[in-house]
């Protein structure tokens, strides 16, 4: 079993950057595949980023392309978001995901989830 602890969402004005990290108590970290989801009010879940056990691939959804930055510290057991140039429309409720590294990460599909961490961008 995996716990994951998402936080640093926040209120931003458009333009602006956050970073939300999350925490997770897998023994064997670097064996996981650690995603971002989101999710709008009215809206269905979106597959965000995601990166790979080592670090080595990374995914990214059309829409952050060039404006975030997925990162782990296996160290630390810790992934991160880094969320530039903030737009209006990035505002959700930001999900962490963990899994097995055995799928592409294309891969919409994940057995982990945080509680997430709300990020709000006024525009």
């Amino acid at each position: 079993q995996v716990q994951l602890v998402d936080s640093g969402g926040g209120l931003v004005q458009a333009g602006g950057s956050l970073r939300l990290s999350c925490a997770a108590s897998a023994r064997t970290f670097s064996t996981y595949v650690m995603g971002w989801f989101r999710q709008a009010p009215g809206n269905g879940r979106e597959y965000v980023a995601a990166i790979s056990g080592s670090g080595g691939s990374i995914y990214y959804t059309d829409s952050v392309k060039g404006r975030f930055t997925i990162s782990r510290d296996n160290a630390k057991n810790t992934v991160y978001l880094q969320m530039n140039s903030l737009k209006h429309e990035d505002t959700a409720r930001y999900y962490c995901t963990a899994r097995r590294d055995l799928l592409s990460l294309r891969t919409p599909q994940y057995d982990y989830w945080g509680r997430g961490t709300q990020v709000t961008v006024s525009s």
